[in-house]
């Protein structure tokens, strides 16, 4: 297109997206994806002819739009458009990016904003559940700043509340969709989770490693990123995933013994990029993981008496909440922060 397109350019949680509402975007979506691609600058490594940062975490799209069901305040769709591919996913949902989605929803006008905070029921089309969003407004207005801090943004913000009652299953249809608390592939034992997002729960110390290895030694392991995709294809139909070649889920997560006060450690691979952090949903199924025993989580997990299960990874930690009872698990959330980058037009 030769006129600009309305953007807004957003930080959620530890990822950043360009954020559209529905209206301005083609309706058709082979031509709506090819549209992005040219907007992101894929495939290209460095993204240099578009917005996209070069890395999936900042190479990202949520689509707004009026709500669609009776019980949503909005709905958003979540796209990972692909680096160095000229392909886009809507196989999974982003919990980063979730977190800016209520107060870009606020700017543009879609919800009214209350006094003191708002509180957005979100519908999230590629699962169908609902997130239950609260959002900073005093005065009625979006705010930013404030004292919340998150581990893999430098700074503090204003929080953003995250909870979900029904994501037990959502992409794969059972938390366990294989039906076995462990599956073992290419003589690996793998707990294949969706409690948030499809996940393959590998032990590190099962692939020779420590779990404590920074990402970028991660990224130089070829032999090992060739073992994991050879699993992670063999998870895909164990998962009722089919085929996941050409898909961005499952995700794949290296477990150990947290180190620094958490409940377990982890490496995350997105799924071909080491995480330099990990995905809040990805970290709510690991989460899922350590209560679940002869998981290959379970094991090596210190639980917490509280509810509040710390999340280690190369950037920190990320603090999810479950209630639950043993491996019944009722409800579960998150605290991220987001932040507002730019507004105005982003040409094609």
């Amino acid at each position: 297109m030769s006129e600009g397109i309305p953007c807004l350019w957003m930080r959620g949680g530890s990822s950043k997206a360009a954020i559209f509402l529905e209206t301005d975007l083609p309706r058709d979506p082979r031509a709506r994806d090819a549209l992005l691609l040219r907007i992101m600058g894929s495939p290209d490594p460095r993204q240099i002819d578009g917005i996209g940062g070069g890395d999936p975490l900042s190479s990202k799209v949520a689509i707004l739009s009026p709500p669609s069901r009776n019980d949503a305040d909005l709905d958003y769709l979540f796209l990972q458009v692909f680096v160095d591919q000229p392909r886009i996913s809507a196989a999974q949902p982003c919990g980063n990016i979730l977190a800016a989605v209520g107060p870009a929803a606020i700017e543009r006008g879609l919800v009214a904003a209350q006094m003191g905070e708002t509180a957005l029921r979100i519908h999230m089309r590629n699962t169908g559940e609902i997130a239950l969003a609260h959002i900073q407004t005093p005065g009625g207005r979006v705010v930013y700043d404030g004292d919340a801090h998150i581990d893999g943004v430098p700074g503090t913000h204003a929080p953003v509340r995250l909870m979900f009652e029904n994501i037990a299953g959502t992409v794969c249809g059972a938390v366990l969709p294989s039906g076995q608390a462990v599956d073992v592939i290419d003589g690996v034992e793998c707990t294949l989770i969706d409690h948030g997002m499809p996940v393959v729960v590998l032990r590190a110390a099962d692939l020779g490693l420590t779990g404590y290895e920074r990402p970028d030694e991660l990224e130089g392991m070829a032999e090992v990123k060739t073992r994991l995709e050879a699993i992670r294809l063999q998870a895909g139909p164990l998962m009722g995933l089919g085929d996941v070649a050409a898909s961005s889920v499952p995700k794949m997560a290296l477990v150990a013994p947290a180190i620094g006060g958490g409940v377990i450690a982890t490496r995350s691979f997105i799924p071909h990029r080491v995480h330099s952090g990990i995905g809040v949903l990805a970290a709510v199924s690991v989460a899922a993981a350590c209560v679940i025993p002869d998981s290959t989580a379970y094991g090596l997990a210190a639980l917490p008496s509280d509810g509040c299960f710390r999340v280690e990874h190369p950037s920190g930690q990320t603090e999810i909440l479950l209630d639950h009872t043993g491996a019944d698990i009722r409800s579960a959330g998150f605290l991220r922060t987001a932040r507002k980058l730019m507004d105005g037009h982003v040409f094609s």
